[in-house]
């Protein structure tokens, strides 16, 4: 039993030794071919550099006295869409420096912990657009005009619907307002601006097609566009981007009524900072914006 035993032993060892000396040929067969392969591989090539920023002479296209006598504030309201506008700014200028648009481009970014509140930012703008400037649009972050026989002149005779029904991608009803909308400040002015009532997402675009009715204003849309519902690109994920479409207590109610006081005269706001920014050569003013907020009056500022 012992010398059985002890040869079992032995055959063991044998076949752990062929084991090591399997591992071993193996090892150096990949070693070698990895040697034969490193040398026959082509050097490695560096990444191209990324291409450089139009230079800062296409930012000051936007100010030329040439292009005319006026001057257009775009104003973004705008809340945590970097990714939208990182598209839009790039896009919206040079879309108005080929048609001598002279403009600047408002972010209005609201910072406090408010619902998002469109119209109140809007107001914002125009506050905060300077002296430099004689009209304004209020502009969707996520809305793109393609065709570039769209107007985006001084509207002289009265409001200027760009993004009229027949045209925007989405909304078709008569009424409708929103999306693109090019006044003079004096018209606005008219209006008292927008209401601040409108917390989350909707409504407030209705209830300003009222003020414009209401201050006998003249409203134009575009004529002699081919281009149907395919004119604008709407670059808004729903899936990523979720609206606030909540309605909190009274909200229900209150948002098919018309503010007939509120607006310009009762805007409540203090801005926390301005930047200056260049996003692919075009310029750009971040307006941090806090919001306040009446509870007594709108409760529904506030989700919780």
């Amino acid at each position: 039993i012992n010398k059985f035993l002890s040869g079992k032993c032995t055959v063991y060892k044998l076949f752990g030794l062929c084991m090591v000396l399997l591992l071993v040929s193996l090892l150096w067969l990949q070693l070698s071919c990895s040697g034969d392969m490193s040398d026959r591989r082509p050097p490695l090539q560096q990444a191209p550099p990324p291409p450089p920023c139009p230079p800062n002479s296409q930012a000051s296209a936007v100010d030329d006295p040439s292009w005319g006598p006026h001057k257009l504030a775009l104003i973004v309201p705008f809340r945590e869409r970097f990714e939208e506008l990182l598209v839009f700014v790039p896009f919206m200028h040079t879309f108005l420096n080929k048609k001598k648009i002279r403009h600047k481009i408002l972010v209005i970014n609201q910072v406090d912990h408010y619902r998002f509140n469109r119209a109140s930012l809007i107001n914002v703008g125009q506050l905060e657009s300077g002296n430099d400037t004689d009209y304004l649009a209020m502009h969707d972050v996520d809305l793109l005009p393609l065709n570039e026989a769209l107007d985006y002149g001084f509207p002289e005779e009265g409001p200027f619907h760009v993004a009229s029904p027949e045209l925007h991608p989405l909304y078709h009803y008569k009424t409708y307002v929103g999306g693109i909308l090019l006044l003079t400040k004096k018209h606005y002015s008219m209006c008292n601006g927008m209401s601040n009532r409108f917390w989350g997402w909707g409504r407030e675009d209705d209830e300003f097609y009222r003020r414009l009715r209401k201050a006998e204003l003249q409203l134009f849309r575009p004529s002699g566009i081919t281009t149907g519902y395919k004119t604008f690109l709407h670059i808004h994920d729903p899936a990523w981007r979720k609206r606030d479409q909540k309605r909190v207590a009274a909200q229900k109610q209150e948002q098919f009524k018309v503010d007939p006081e509120g607006g310009l005269t009762n805007l409540r706001y203090q801005v926390e900072s301005r930047q200056e920014l260049t996003i692919s050569g075009a310029p750009c003013t971040v307006i941090n914006t806090k919001l306040e907020c009446d509870q007594n009056q709108t409760p529904w500022c506030l989700l919780g």
